[in-house]
């Protein structure tokens, strides 16, 4: 490695360095009475770009796994099929099941290996047949020698092997072309594509746009071009793009559109520029991408990844997407049906319990923060006086707090207010762990959180949960302190930075334990 080569892979350390401190919160600028950047209304045009693109649509990981799943349950349902009709012997049926199994699997496996589930080779399947049958023939061979040694050839038909292997090869050409041409159609239309924001403008910008739209097998959307420079380095139309407004404005863009990724257009050199920009977006869920093309780097290869020949440095990820949400979805609807199945009397008891013993409505609703920003109403267990209940949270619930009816007292203090939020969580508003929903007007000291804590809408780029980390860690009940809001949030961050499914299994099952642990609840 020559001397220019090193020097552009420290520059690479360093900036990940410098990158990896953003996620650290940062008091002195609110400590020292500086109040952050205030949220900026987005300008008409913008407003206009950003309902066009409400939508949810599938992200290409998403489609490239769905695939993956068809082929294996296609190939395996061949498998039975051709076996239930050919072998027709009960007793050694669960034999040919369990090989059709591992066959299907192995095939997905090697498929995969030979990169025929990349979405260039989906949209263009022609080049890759050979890739494709080798695959299925080497997922074969396998199982032959497998049986072989195992001495349980003659156990299997050999009708049934060849035919499954000509449906199994039949079946994958047929479904590739099928598959090219549903790409194209959802491609064409916006079902499946990653929709992308250009930060910062100028020539960097335009020659991305060109190397970008270059690209024959792009899934990449521009929405627009975001820059705070007005003069002549930055016009409003670049490469045919017009710029929507400015980074402050950007950061609201991103709470109104379903956007993907952020692709910051400066050089690497840029890196004080860079790290500003950093600071204001690594809130929002999203990829943040630098890209590469115009600095004539040569990194090493973990340090970046493509879309299409563009490299680029991945800067940050946005958190549980993809099929991870899948699973995490999944996760919550399970739980939360069995948590409801099992406390159902609770919840009926403590639904008379409020109706019986103060006048008002059983159920009270509150506007908190959500994913993204986006407000989200949720439900509790009414624990105060109707006429006194406070739905902005503006004064927060205090120790013998007369606000608070004698039944609320208990059920605050049990959390079995907290119990309709699990129909929050089947309507997909909550998760079950997850950073605790705050009330939009939530306030310490006349301070809403965001002036106390620095990134602290860093929060809401994952789901809020009906139980989280910080709360298992002691971080629950009033917040009177500015010390307690930020504690909260660096809890908060480490949960979403080190999420797992087993982690979230483990919070939910130390939840009832922590309860009983009842001194900041009131």
């Amino acid at each position: 490695m020559n001397q220019a080569e090193k020097n552009d892979d420290i520059d690479v350390d360093r900036l990940r360095k410098q990158v990896s401190e953003i996620r650290t919160i940062t008091t002195e600028e609110t400590s020292a009475g500086k109040r952050p950047s205030q949220p900026v209304e987005l300008n008409d045009f913008a407003k206009r770009v950003a309902a066009q693109f409400r939508e949810e649509k599938f992200s290409p990981a998403m489609m490239t796994g769905l695939i993956r799943l068809v082929d294996f349950l296609v190939l395996f349902a061949v498998g039975c099929a051709i076996s239930y009709g050919y072998v027709q012997e009960d007793r050694v049926m669960a034999i040919y099941t369990l090989t059709i199994a591992a066959g299907a699997a192995l095939s997905v496996l090697f498929l995969q290996l030979a990169d025929c589930y990349q979405l260039p080779v989906l949209r263009a399947p022609r080049p890759a047949l050979g890739k494709l049958v080798g695959a299925w023939t080497l997922s074969f061979a396998c199982l032959a020698v497998a049986l072989f040694f195992m001495k349980l050839g003659g156990t299997y038909s050999r009708v049934w092997f060849a035919g499954w292997y000509v449906a199994g090869a039949t079946y994958l050409v047929f479904a590739r072309f099928a598959t090219a041409w549903a790409l194209k159609r959802w491609l064409r239309n916006g079902i499946l594509e990653r929709r992308a924001v250009i930060v910062c403008g100028g020539n960097p910008a335009r020659e991305l746009i060109r190397n970008l739209e270059s690209q024959a097998d792009n899934d990449i959307r521009i929405l627009g071009i975001f820059d705070d420079r007005l003069d002549r380095r930055s016009p409003d139309l670049i490469a045919g793009y017009p710029k929507l407004g400015t980074i402050a404005e950007l950061v609201e863009f991103v709470r109104a559109a379903r956007v993907d990724m952020l692709i910051i257009s400066l050089p690497l050199t840029a890196e004080n520029r860079i790290l500003d920009l950093l600071r204001k977006l690594w809130i929002l869920p999203v990829d943040i991408r630098l890209a590469a093309h115009a600095n004539n780097l040569k990194f090493r290869p973990r340090a970046y990844s493509h879309i299409g020949k563009v490299p680029m440095l991945d800067v940050f990820d946005r958190p549980i997407s993809d099929w991870d949400s899948v699973a995490k979805r999944i996760f919550d609807i399970f739980f939360a049906t069995l948590a409801i199945l099992c406390l159902w009397p609770v919840m009926i008891g403590a639904a008379l319990a409020v109706k019986l013993t103060s006048k008002g409505p059983v159920l009270f609703k509150q506007n908190r923060h959500g994913f993204n920003n986006e407000t989200i109403t949720v439900y509790k267990f009414r624990s105060m006086y109707t006429d006194m209940s406070d739905a902005t949270a503006a004064n927060a619930v205090t120790k013998g707090d007369p606000r608070v009816t004698p039944v609320g007292r208990f059920l605050r203090k049990s959390s079995i207010d907290e119990l309709p939020q699990l129909f929050n969580v089947l309507t997909g508003g909550l998760s079950l762990v997850g950073p605790r929903p705050h009330a939009v007007l939530a306030q310490t000291h006349d301070r809403v959180y965001a002036d106390v804590v620095e990134g602290y809408f860093a929060r809401h780029r994952v789901k809020p949960g009906v139980t989280g980390w910080a709360q298992i860690n002691g971080w629950r009940g009033e917040i009177d302190t500015d010390e307690k809001i930020r504690f909260r949030t660096a809890y908060d961050l480490y949960y979403i930075e080190n999420w797992s499914l087993w982690f979230d299994l483990k919070i939910l099952f130390l939840t009832p334990i922590r309860l009983l642990n009842t001194e900041n609840a009131y």
